[in-house]
């Protein structure tokens, strides 16, 4: 089974989103029993002890805006012990990829990548907390994880 671990600051916008087009996008394509797909945040700043904020409701309303079911979630923080446990550690940019080394205690095995490394682009998604574009950041995530998508099909027909 694949792995995919999506990451963000606060784990409420971006990288619930992609979690979310992605697992869609399996679903559509009927791989989702190839993966384990999953998001957590590189700051305790939506997490109060056990407990996670659920997600951002404009982050919720573009998903519902594109017709992408989603269930009630919340905040998780990205642990030392998900390194091992996933395929990729795919962050929305890179202030969450420094953060994401500095949990994970680095990259030896060539995980961690930015989401719109797996597009033509490059560069970071959008953030809408602070734009609050949230259709810039969805057009982004969605094609990030078109990538994302892509390498996916490419392990499951090597194997």
């Amino acid at each position: 089974m694949i792995g995919i671990m999506f990451v963000c600051h606060g784990n409420i916008c971006r990288s619930p989103m992609a979690e979310f087009i992605l697992k869609d996008m399996l679903n559509k394509r009927g791989l989702a029993k190839h993966c384990r797909v999953a998001s957590c945040a590189t700051s305790t700043e939506e997490i109060w002890g056990d407990v996670g904020n659920p997600m951002y409701p404009p982050a919720k309303a573009m998903l519902d805006a594109h017709h992408i079911p989603y269930t009630e979630r919340q905040a998780v923080l990205l642990k030392r012990s998900d390194y091992a446990a996933y395929d990729l550690l795919i962050g929305m940019d890179t202030a969450n990829i420094r953060n994401m080394m500095r949990i994970c205690g680095g990259d030896p095995s060539g995980k961690i990548y930015r989401l719109m490394d797996f597009t033509a682009r490059g560069g970071d998604v959008a953030d809408p907390w602070y734009s609050r574009n949230f259709e810039a950041a969805y057009r982004d995530i969605y094609a990030g994880c078109e990538g994302v998508l892509s390498w996916i099909e490419k392990r499951i027909h090597a194997e």
